[in-house]
């Protein structure tokens, strides 16, 4: 039987997590939330933990990673006023696949005068992984915003893997009521891999952060600042109400620094618990 045939045969991941916060009324903390809804299918869960009062959403996927055939199904609402910070429990991994895509679908939405931190830890990808995502995030046309990360790593630098076949598509949109601010499409292949700078010039690991709210561009100066760590190239830029920075790193772990100084200065507070370094 072939490697084909016996995938073909496997059970794959299906996954749906779900989760509504509401502001709570008739409390006098303008920060005050509580739980709409929960809905939990498959290997797809959503943690709620104690983070000092503050409300924040921990994504798991269950099953460890991704292959092809595999789909997971992610979406946080934010009620009106409500602050949130939402990440994952763990890198995400996306597997060789011997047929088909893997697909992840993320929507966010954002209530007036509310914020989302979607902040995720690093998605790995190994060698002949096939991986389609989709995140959107829709902000209410009044006063919301968001601080929104992606982080990718191809292969694992001290297992000493090396990637020479990949296929990865990966969409992210930001809305704003009914205008589109942010749009940053990636599609990277296997001619993506080499050292040529219409790639990724040999890098490893690269991430995209973006600040969407008012006064955003205020922040560019003082996050120049902290781009200086060592085998990362990084750069900021900004236009009215929004900000937005890449990087690209020789490995995971020097993105991962910069990016933990870079968040907890927009950010001015810790990162979630489950990004412990």
């Amino acid at each position: 039987m072939t490697e084909r045939a016996i995938m073909a045969g496997m059970e794959r991941v299906r996954g749906a997590a779900r989760v509504e916060l509401r502001a709570r009324t008739g409390v006098p903390q303008p920060d005050a939330w509580g739980l709409g809804d929960l809905y939990q299918q498959g290997a797809a869960r959503a943690l709620l933990p104690e983070a000092g009062g503050q409300a924040e959403v921990v994504f798991l996927n269950t099953a460890g990673g991704l292959t092809g055939g595999d789909q997971l199904d992610y979406r946080l609402t934010l009620g009106n006023r409500v602050r949130a910070t939402a990440t994952t429990q763990t890198a995400e991994r996306a597997y060789r696949s011997a047929s088909g895509a893997a697909r992840m679908a993320l929507r966010f939405e954002v209530g007036a005068g509310a914020w989302l931190d979607w902040l995720p830890q690093e998605t790995i990808l190994f060698d002949r992984a096939h991986l389609v995502r989709r995140t959107e995030i829709r902000l209410h046309a009044q006063a919301a915003g968001c601080l929104a990360l992606e982080a990718v790593v191809l292969g694992r630098a001290a297992m000493g893997e090396t990637l020479r076949r990949l296929d990865f598509h990966d969409s992210r949109r930001i809305w704003r009521g009914d205008r589109l601010v942010f749009a940053d499409p990636v599609h990277l292949t296997d001619a993506s891999l080499g050292s040529d700078p219409a790639g990724l010039g040999g890098a490893r690991a690269f991430a995209s952060l973006v600040l969407v709210g008012e006064g955003a561009e205020d922040a560019v100066q003082p996050l120049r600042g902290l781009l200086d760590e060592a085998g990362v190239r990084a750069a900021a830029s900004a236009l009215p109400g929004r900000l937005s920075l890449r990087a690209l790193a020789v490995d995971g772990w020097p993105l991962r620094r910069l990016l933990a100084r870079v968040l907890t200065q927009l950010r001015r507070k810790p990162l979630p618990r489950v990004w412990q370094m």
